[in-house]
């Protein structure tokens, strides 16, 4: 304010001194005309500078006294301000000592327990201000609970002493925060629901009773969307449309979708198991946005074997269910027209490059030379992406190298780079995961891309696909594979090395055709053997030597067993070929009476590997999901980045004890 009136002052004083120069001109001018006026103009001069002089001393003294009252005023009515802020105001030192506060705040935090609100946000504050003690703007924003109510503290600092003052202001936002949340809870969720085996259901029920089966399915649809006050209603024959508001979704979440086991315990005439796959969605501007969001929801849920609920939310995805074996579907009209369509993108390509998985197995590349063959036949130039040899296809690289065909075909990343464009068509097999095949950036370089892959679901999946054989019910890619070649255009005649490798993929993805095996998986076999399959030869491939046997023999035998049925081995070697090594000591673990569930983990360097294998009681791949992982109920396998062996292994520990407390409640 000091300031304020000085400058008040010389603008008086410099607008006076103007005035007297400009009259003192104009008398010059006239004693210059007519000499005879120096004398009174000198007289009158001095008689306006002594006028001047007491009137400026005047107009002074009447500001000075006119400042000074509205000082008196401002500062008055600040302190008034001050003492009866309509918020709560308080004036503190960072180290906790009030020097004031209002009446507002006595009243406003009087039965509320402020100081250790207040003590913990100081902390803070002062931390920030430490933090940023160059920053020019000196302003404070934070966000408070006290009580049941939320307040918005507002204010500045300065610095006294060794302290810094705050001036905080509390301004009341839990009005404004609770009409946020309702209308968040308001917000459209939209869902889908859809009967799985709808096709078996219709075939194997008598016609007079699948009225009456029809309407109990949907009846049951109906009351569990009454309990949430959803909508529902049916688009397809076998498709429902789910609205509701998003403030009950927890509650579907907590129940893990209870529907889902309801709808499996209705009495049908001949038992069969009837199974749901759920997708809920929320993100989207539009109720289309969320719809069409849902129905990617639905494909994953059905890539992932069915009978389960996908939540997208916050750009994530949550799964519940999926804990039952996917059901075979008999009819192979789907391995036909994808059949037709591959050699029809086929012909249209400049070329075809077929690629697996990272550390690629032999069902990988059983498949990749089952696709190599459509290709030859259709006379298409073709080549085989494989970066990795461990010892799950040493054996079988061995042999294909004595193939002068394939001398030029199986090609690595840095020449795979150069012969791929944009008119290239790029087939993944035994995979549909962006981060896990074995040339990444092999994708970003077309847009002709075909997926060919047997594994569940998982949500890093590959999305701009122009055409997908995408089964979770077959044993194998290998599998799939072999029923494209059945089923294409022009016959396709394989080499017996290609009909071998497919034939060993099955053989390993199934464990000697044990597990996951359906109808289908030996028909493609029985087609395979036509072939001409060696099954001593092949047999040979999965030979292990005796160094790696004896490793394998050394994870066994220090086996740990966890919640009674389940072993759990580690292999500290840092081996290239860890992840082979511990998935042929999980499956070792798993033939060892009264364990239901087996996982290795392996050192592969900058990651740890883990293997998971199950009879089919438990589901590894929902247990190794967690940990960045996917595969099937009884077979999975992960790779972490950024932990040790022990951490790993700690880590899995909590995963299926968290696995078991879900399904038991």
């Amino acid at each position: 304010m000091q300031n304020n009136n000085k400058k008040i002052f010389e603008n008086i004083i410099s607008k006076t001194k103007i005035y007297l120069i400009i009259i003192a001109i104009l008398l010059v001018i006239i004693c210059v005309l007519d000499i005879n006026y120096i004398g009174p103009a000198l007289i009158f001069y001095v008689l306006i500078l002594i006028y001047a002089y007491f009137s400026e001393q005047k107009k002074k003294n009447e500001l000075s006294e006119h400042i000074q009252e509205l000082n008196f005023h401002v500062d008055k009515t600040a302190k008034n301000a001050l003492i009866n802020s309509p918020f709560p105001l308080i004036i503190v030192e960072t180290n906790g000592n009030i020097i004031w506060k209002s009446k507002k705040f006595a009243k406003e935090f009087a039965n509320n327990d402020i100081g250790s609100v207040l003590n913990d946000l100081l902390k803070q504050i002062k931390l920030e201000i430490e933090n940023n003690e160059e920053k020019k703007e000196r302003t404070i924003s934070r966000e408070v609970e006290v009580g049941n109510k939320i307040y918005e503290v507002q204010g500045q600092y300065n610095k006294s002493k060794n302290e810094y003052m705050l001036t905080l202001y509390f301004l009341d936002k839990t009005q404004n925060v609770e009409i946020e949340k309702k209308y968040e809870e308001s917000q459209i969720c939209v869902g889908l629901v859809m009967i799985d085996n709808y096709e078996e259901i219709n075939q194997r029920i008598e016609d007079e009773e699948k009225p009456g089966v029809l309407a109990q399915i949907e009846k049951t649809l109906y009351d569990w969307a009454s309990t949430f006050e959803g909508l529902i209603i049916k688009s397809e024959r076998d498709t429902f449309v789910c609205i509701f508001e998003k403030k009950y979704l927890p509650m579907l979440e907590e129940g893990k979708f209870s529907i889902l086991d309801t709808i499996k315990e209705l009495e049908l005439s001949d038992k069969i198991p009837i199974t749901l796959s759920i997708s809920i969605s929320n993100e989207g501007e539009s109720n289309y946005e969320k719809y069409k969001s849902a129905q990617t929801g639905v494909d994953i849920a059905l890539g992932r074997g069915g009978d389960q609920a996908v939540v997208r939310k916050e750009g994530r995805y949550t799964f519940f269910g999926g804990k039952t074996q996917e059901v075979e579907k008999r009819t192979k009209v789907k391995a036909r027209i994808v059949s037709h369509a591959l050699e029809e993108l086929m012909v249209q390509a400049q070329n075809v490059m077929i690629m697996g998985h990272t550390n690629g197995d032999i069902d990988s590349m059983g498949s990749s030379m089952g696709i190599y063959r459509l290709a030859k036949t259709l006379n298409i130039e073709a080549y085989i992406v494989n970066n990795s040899t461990g010892i799950g296809l040493q054996n079988f690289i061995e042999v294909a190298r004595e193939e002068k065909e394939y001398d030029n075909v199986i090609i690595g990343k840095a020449e795979a780079l150069t012969k791929i464009t944009p008119e290239t068509l790029l087939v993944i097999v035994d995979t549909h995961k962006r981060s896990y095949v074995e040339v990444p950036e092999l994708l970003e370089q077309t847009n002709k891309i075909v997926i060919i892959d047997h594994h569940r679901k998982s949500p890093d999946y590959i999305e701009d696909a122009i055409l997908t054989f995408h089964e979770v019910y077959a044993s194998s890619a290998a599998e799939l594979v072999t029923e494209i070649l059945e089923y294409a255009q022009k016959q396709v005649t394989l080499a017996t090395l290609e009909a071998e490798a497919l034939y060993a993929g099955i053989m390993m993805d199934t464990k000697n055709f044990t597990f996951k095996t359906g109808v289908r998986t030996f028909e493609a076999a029985a087609y395979l053997r036509k072939c001409g399959v060696d099954i001593i030869k092949v047999k040979k491939w999965f030979q292990s030597d005796l160094k790696t046997y004896n490793k394998i023999s050394k994870i066994v035998e220090n086996a740990e067993i966890t919640n009674e049925t389940i072993g759990i081995s580690t292999y500290t070697e840092n081996d290239k070929d860890a992840n082979i090594i511990c998935a042929k000591a999980a499956d070792e673990l798993l033939t060892i009476s009264d364990i239901t569930a087996s996982f290795v983990i392996g050192n592969l360097g900058d990651k740890v590997c883990i293997s998971g294998r199950s009879i089919g009681d438990i589901n590894v791949q929902i247990i190794l999901e967690k940990l960045g992982g996917g595969g099937h109920i009884t077979l999975a396998g992960a790779q972490v980045e950024g932990m040790t062996i022990e951490e790993v292994k700690q880590e899995l520990i909590n995963r299926i004890n968290e696995y078991f407390s879900e399904i038991s409640s």
